[in-house]
């Protein structure tokens, strides 16, 4: 999406290692490789400082250029790492979408859905917080669930996916999806508390695809 800050990409174990100056060589770097470990940075600075250093100190962990005040960040807190993140991603707008859930402390993945064709990315996000409240629910684990989404939280509690994207051929599946998703909203009660991830003051979502 237009407007998004520029990622550096840091590769300690992939076909090709160091800083990287785009997700697209990111990707072919750690395609098919076997325990590729990689993470995103905001600034070449922190992505360079990363390299220098090893991978153990900052898996799992939150880097960002901070934007906010001492203040605001004490106000803020940290997050609550006993939990799971979600997140979507979509090229294009409607696009390639997919979405997840990882565990926000270590970043392994729980779940991933798509390449769905003709979605949307607030889509993805309200299908991923669904995933993630019937996922707990099944597993009966009391953890909170984290979505960087204002909008898909609104869905989710109004237990609509209010999308204005007009039903094709090519997403009618994806619309099913959403129906299951709005009549489990519809069916199940849960006690999963629904937090907003806040990006400012953490960096991205752990659940982030990391493509921007």
């Amino acid at each position: 999406m237009g407007g998004e800050k520029k990622r550096y990409y840091v590769v300690w174990e992939g076909q090709k290692t160091g800083v990287l100056k785009s997700w697209e060589e990111c990707k072919n770097s750690i395609h098919g490789f076997k325990g590729a470990k990689y993470k995103s940075f905001s600034t070449l600075e922190l992505a360079k400082k990363a390299f220098s250093e090893n991978y153990e100190d900052y898996r799992g962990k939150v880097v960002f250029e901070c934007e906010l005040s001492k203040e605001q960040l004490k106000l803020i807190g940290e997050p609550n790492l006993e939990t799971i993140s979600v997140d979507a991603a979509c090229s294009g707008n409607p696009g390639i979408m997919e979405y997840r859930g990882v565990d926000t402390e270590t970043k392994k993945q729980i779940f991933i859905q798509g390449p769905f064709k003709q979605g949307t990315n607030n889509i993805g996000e309200f299908l991923a917080l669904v995933h993630g409240l019937s996922y707990l629910k099944q597993k009966k684990l009391d953890y909170p669930v984290y979505s960087d989404s204002k909008i898909a939280i609104s869905w989710v509690k109004k237990g609509q996916c209010r999308t204005n994207l007009q039903i094709t051929s090519d997403n009618k599946s994806l619309f099913e999806l959403v129906k299951r998703a709005e009549k489990w909203l519809k069916e199940n009660k849960y006690t999963t508390k629904i937090l907003k991830w806040e990006t400012k003051a953490w960096g991205e979502i752990p659940a982030d695809f990391g493509r921007k």
